[in-house]
């Protein structure tokens, strides 16, 4: 193979650019940025440790082998006169262009900068990349070819050494937080590989923003405020982007900061430290298998409440409806449903597939240990969220049959909320002992909402 020596191309690229720097295009200068850096290593052999793992950690996103990557970027670009070299639009400058094709996120770069902090998903499927815009996938303009991909992929893993790398799925964390998935190889159609990267985002936790928004009614503003020192167990369902973990994150951020709880997520979505950082209140990530081990301790707790975000799975649920049905008040979690009337035996379906037992009495448990349900949905043109209906949901003890009042129901046709006075004499005496003062408030509220509904929603 012919030698290759770095002196000589730089000094042809640099006669080149004297003569026509037009013609030098981006693609012709990330490669060349790539073969100066691979000299630069070979010849450093000595320090080859060291150089491998600057390029780990710089893949991998660590700021400070970043900033060395595009520092020496810069300098290559500038010793042979092409700093003027235009680049794709979707990248910020040049040197983060050039790092980000050869070794960073590729086109993907761009969902992680200031423009779309408010984006909570991007997908690659195939050489296609899709940004969540206002609700909305929407196709970008940069493709990423199958080699990238790989190479991507290759990167990811990183962040998960143990992870064996012909798997056909993957689950990581990147160092933000930001979790991605990954499905290829026999799971896929050829040439479609699937990235999906997933964040939350940390909103501005107020009902008054929401009502904002139009997701609930702004007459809801003070009631739910007199309604968390109650003390209810509540139940927030909904599909997916229904902003569900946004409505519990503002609920539980209204609780005293004095109560001790703890929050059990499969995913770090929730920061509550960040939410609450006076409150005491212990974050554990678990999932199934390490469920099943704490699942004791977490009954001995001496938590005042505990909150399972994302409840998915039959031993998550099952453990806090064992905590619920004890007597533990302010328990909080979500639950991916479609009919909120459905919420018992949907419970009790997933524990059932689990744990064994009776699917009926299963159902019973989970009426008589949570006292209202939240259903949230997303409108058809994806334009926004509403809250759809509130439930108050009860065990007859008599008839041993499981009660839903509705509360409050959504009007599609006219935007707008019916609201009716129903709380059952056994709600209102758990709020009586949990706090007098706010019982009658809630009371006095909803009574009011309810006279006056006119179905405008303001």
């Amino acid at each position: 193979m012919e030698k290759f020596y770095l002196e000589e191309h730089i000094s042809g690229l640099e006669r080149h650019n004297e003569i026509n720097q037009k013609d030098s295009s981006f693609e012709d200068l990330c490669r060349f940025v790539s073969d100066a850096f691979q000299n630069d290593w070979d010849s450093s052999r000595e320090n080859m440790h060291e150089n491998l793992e600057i390029q780990k950690n710089a893949i991998i996103g660590y700021e400070r082998e970043v900033s060395y990557f595009k520092s020496k970027i810069r300098e290559h670009i500038n010793r042979v006169k092409v700093a003027e070299t235009e680049h794709p639009i979707w990248y910020e400058n040049l040197e983060d262009a050039i790092y980000h094709e050869n070794w960073g996120l590729a086109g993907i770069a761009q969902w992680f900068s200031e423009g779309y902090k408010e984006s909570a998903s991007a997908k690659v499927i195939g050489s296609r990349i899709y940004f969540l815009e206002n609700g909305k996938m929407v196709l970008k303009r940069q493709k990423i070819g199958k080699d990238r991909r790989e190479q991507l992929v290759r990167a990811f893993l990183l962040l998960k050494p143990d992870e064996r790398l012909d798997r056909d799925f993957h689950e990581l964390y990147m160092l933000d937080g930001t979790r991605v998935t990954i499905f290829r190889g026999d799971m896929v159609k050829k040439d479609q590989e699937v990235i999906i990267f997933r964040r939350y985002i940390i909103p501005n936790y107020s009902f008054e923003e929401q009502a904002g928004r139009g997701t609930i009614p702004i007459e809801a503003v003070p009631l739910f405020k007199a309604m968390v020192p109650l003390g209810f167990n509540i139940a927030v369902t909904g599909a997916v982007r229904t902003s569900k973990t946004t409505f519990l994150s503002t609920w539980q951020s209204l609780e005293s900061k004095e109560l001790e709880g703890v929050m059990v997520e499969t995913d770090p979505e929730v920061p509550l430290h960040k939410l609450m950082p006076e409150a005491p209140i212990v974050q554990l990530l678990a999932d199934n298998d390490k469920l099943k081990s704490i699942t004791k301790n977490l009954m001995r707790s001496d938590a005042d409440y505990i909150i399972m975000a994302e409840a998915r799975e039959g031993v998550a649920l099952d453990t806090v409806l064992k905590i619920a049905s004890k007597g533990t008040r302010r328990v909080k979690m979500t639950f991916h449903s479609r009919e909120p009337l459905d919420l018992p035996y949907d419970v009790a379906a997933e524990i059932i597939k689990s744990m064994g037992g009776d699917i009926h009495f299963t159902a019973q448990r989970v009426a008589a240990s949570f006292d209202f349900v939240f259903h949230l949905i997303q409108l058809a043109d994806k334009s926004g969220k509403r809250l759809k209906s509130i439930y108050e949901m009860s065990l007859n003890r008599k008839t041993q049959q499981i009660e839903m009042k509705k509360i409050c129901g959504y009007d599609h046709e006219n935007d707008s909320w019916k609201w009716f006075d129903v709380i059952s004499p056994e709600k209102q005496e758990i709020a009586m002992e949990e706090d007098p003062k706010s019982y009658r408030e809630f009371m006095s509220l909803l009574s009011t909402i309810v006279n006056h509904s006119t179905g405008k929603r303001r």
